[in-house]
């Protein structure tokens, strides 16, 4: 059985008076791809922000490998950070540089690296395994968005983190970019041993490549198991919402 490497303990998160995590309990198995899914607004970029430490949560614990994010300083966590790649929505990348610049971000600012050749290596490397060779010196409004998120997925690998948080990898792709997508998280999973934690609305994709589903609703999760027992589960919020996605998935193909 796979160990656990981030643990999520009664966590809850409110901004003024909107509660959005409201006791949320998860174990991310080490290994694994791990789908969170939910309606808009339900607090899934919420919990991987607590889960990176960009949001503190107003109580509650969450481990990384027995380590609680929750109660580090800054220091603290730029260094559990070396161990947590993070894609963004939107790639979030710096417009004002390069691809090669981007990518070359994390290298230095948490490596440490200096050699310059070393680190165009490395670029080169990590734009292969995303299939984006020679784009080094393009600049992000050069690219259309499967690209940048492809260069925003080489960005969060870079540092070779244990787990990577995927923030709605396939969402405004086309269903072919979408797929593309879909394998490059597999590739980070079974080639380069990474855990994976994937955010989405696209329930086709995580019934392709999750190991565990699990349900945020009402500020909590509602269900967590396999996409089989997702499948055969009779909690009614889970049925609807898989239900609906699908059928809005093929009314867009048609």
């Amino acid at each position: 059985m796979a160990e656990t490497i981030v643990k999520v303990r009664n966590v809850y998160k409110s901004f003024g008076e909107h509660k959005i995590l409201n006791g949320v309990d998860l174990d991310i198995e080490e290994g694994k791809i791990t789908a969170v899914i939910g309606k808009s607004g339900t607090g899934k970029s919420v919990l991987l922000k607590n889960i990176i430490g960009i949001l503190k949560p107003d109580s509650g614990e969450i481990f990384f490998k027995d380590r609680d994010i929750a109660k580090m300083n800054e220091r603290e966590l730029l260094e559990i950070r070396k161990n947590i790649g993070y894609l963004f929505q939107d790639a979030a990348l710096f417009d004002f540089m390069s691809v090669e610049d981007n990518i070359k971000f994390p290298l230095v600012e948490q490596l440490g690296m200096k050699n310059g050749s070393e680190l165009s290596g490395r670029v080169a490397e990590l734009l292969d395994l995303v299939e984006l060779p020679g784009i080094e010196k393009k600049f992000p409004s050069e690219l259309s968005g499967g690209m940048r998120k492809r260069v925003g997925l080489a960005r969060a690998i870079a540092v070779r983190p244990k787990i990577v948080l995927f923030d709605e990898p396939t969402t405004g792709l086309d269903p072919i970019l979408a797929e593309s997508i879909d394998g490059l998280i597999d590739m980070v999973n079974k080639e380069l041993n990474m855990t994976c934690v994937v955010i989405s609305h696209d329930i086709a994709s995580v019934f392709r490549h999750a190991d565990k589903i699990a349900l945020l609703y009402d500020g909590v999760i509602q269900f967590c198991g396999t996409p089989k027992d997702a499948l055969a589960s009779n909690h009614e919020v889970l049925k609807h919402f898989i239900s609906n996605s699908f059928r809005c998935a093929a009314s867009e193909t048609v």
